[in-house]
């Protein structure tokens, strides 16, 4: 009897891997809806992060491991407001938590990528805060910027209920947006209208739709 031949599969579909990302309060969201709303496929990297994080997954256990049964809820599950608080101003907890859970979220966004491919979307933007910290933006093939004045920024953290010396925290925390903006193929400036945002993604899905055709 011959041997069985192996097993050969087809390649995935050619798709336009984009990143999204921007500081916090500049519009993101906003952005990666609209870009949703005209056909592309939006990964979520934060769902992927809360994911990795349930009990049961290996991200859990490290995690847990890693910061003590003290940031689990009465259920077993981790408090995400008690781990967000260990890790908010401390570089070297956020970076270790970063070090469990981000290559999870990279081999679901490939996986996700993949999904989207074969399931005919010519592009998939990956929409993630921490895109330029944890280097991923250099494995896309695009990457989306979203910013605005640091006063939109501080008068959108108070209308979400934060005072504004939490405001200013919030935003120093992060990464300066300067450096995401040294490493972006596009920038999205949120500081005008709606609308105005609107117009300008209309003329981005139209330039990702033409580099997805090549």
């Amino acid at each position: 009897m011959p041997p069985d031949e192996p097993v050969r599969h087809e390649p995935d579909p050619p798709i336009l891997r984009v990143g999204l990302t921007g500081g916090i309060a500049c519009g993101k969201s906003t952005v990666s809806r609209m870009l949703a709303a005209r056909g592309a496929a939006v990964i979520d990297a934060d769902e992927i992060a809360h994911r990795a994080l349930e009990p049961g997954s290996p991200a859990h256990d490290r995690v847990v491991e890693r910061f003590g049964r003290e940031i689990l809820d009465p259920t077993g599950r981790i408090d995400r407001a008690a781990l967000a608080a260990r890790v908010f101003g401390d570089a070297g907890e956020r970076q270790a938590l970063n070090a469990i859970v981000h290559p999870e979220v990279r081999a679901e966004a490939f996986r996700l990528f993949a999904e989207a491919a074969r399931s005919g979307r010519r592009v998939a933007v990956l929409d993630a805060a921490l895109l330029v910290e944890s280097g991923f933006h250099e494995r896309l093939d695009l990457l989306i910027v979203v910013r605005c004045s640091p006063e939109s920024q501080i008068a959108r953290l108070v209308d979400r209920g934060l005072t504004e010396p939490e405001a200013h925290a919030r935003i120093a925390a992060q990464a300066p947006l300067e450096r995401k903006l040294a490493v972006a193929d596009i920038v999205i400036d949120t500081d005008d209208t709606l609308e105005d945002t609107r117009r300008h993604v209309d003329r981005i899905w139209l330039q990702l739709h033409k580099q997805s055709e090549r």
